[in-house]
């Protein structure tokens, strides 16, 4: 199925294909769906929300960007290679995008809820982290590095500010934006 974000051109009123790849989303998403609840952060483009899908009740966070600062910016290509490749990656050290969806003004992507925040806050907070945390962090962290280049991936823009902790204390790579496919070696 070819798929669209709706992104219209600043100077003219066409639609800018931005999608044109399988995709294995089989729900049509829309806010309706979801409860909004509390902020949990904000970005350059947009805001992350706690939410709950209505049907199941299952948690998730929306992350919710602005079309119009995305254009401005030019980083619409940015968000499309963020859900192509996050969309494609299953593990338990990289937080899950479940899905997307758009209208008029904004795009919004389902994501997995990392409820202990980022990383980096934790450090902040902590100070320094044990030996044995430390080398904890450093395996979940080696885990997910090496199943991303066993995808091809290269996620380029690795800090604490885009590992999250999940409820169990694992981590979680987030932020595919300046990701890209590896190329291919000859």
């Amino acid at each position: 199925m070819s798929i669209s974000l709706g992104f219209m051109s600043q100077d003219k009123n066409l639609e800018i294909e931005y999608f044109n790849y399988t995709n294995k989303q089989t729900k049509e998403w829309n806010l309706d769906d979801f409860e909004i609840g509390r902020p949990l952060g904000r970005g350059k483009f947009g805001r992350v929300y706690l939410a709950r899908e209505r049907r199941t009740h299952y948690i998730i966070a929306l992350k919710v960007l602005f079309k119009s600062q995305l254009v401005k910016n030019s980083v619409e290509h940015q968000l499309r290679r963020e859900i192509e490749i996050q969309s494609h990656l299953r593990h338990p050290n990289i937080l899950r995008l479940y899905g997307y969806f758009h209208d008029h003004n904004k795009v919004y992507l389902i994501l997995e809820y990392a409820s202990r925040g980022e990383l980096y806050h934790e450090l902040r907070k902590e100070k320094y982290f044990d030996e044995k945390r430390s080398s904890t962090y450093i395996l979940q962290i080696a885990h997910a590095l090496s199943y991303c280049h066993s995808k091809k991936v290269i996620h380029r823009d690795l800090k604490p500010e885009n590992i999250l902790i999940g409820i169990y204390g694992e981590l979680k790579i987030s932020d595919f934006g300046w990701s890209v496919h590896a190329p291919t070696s000859r």
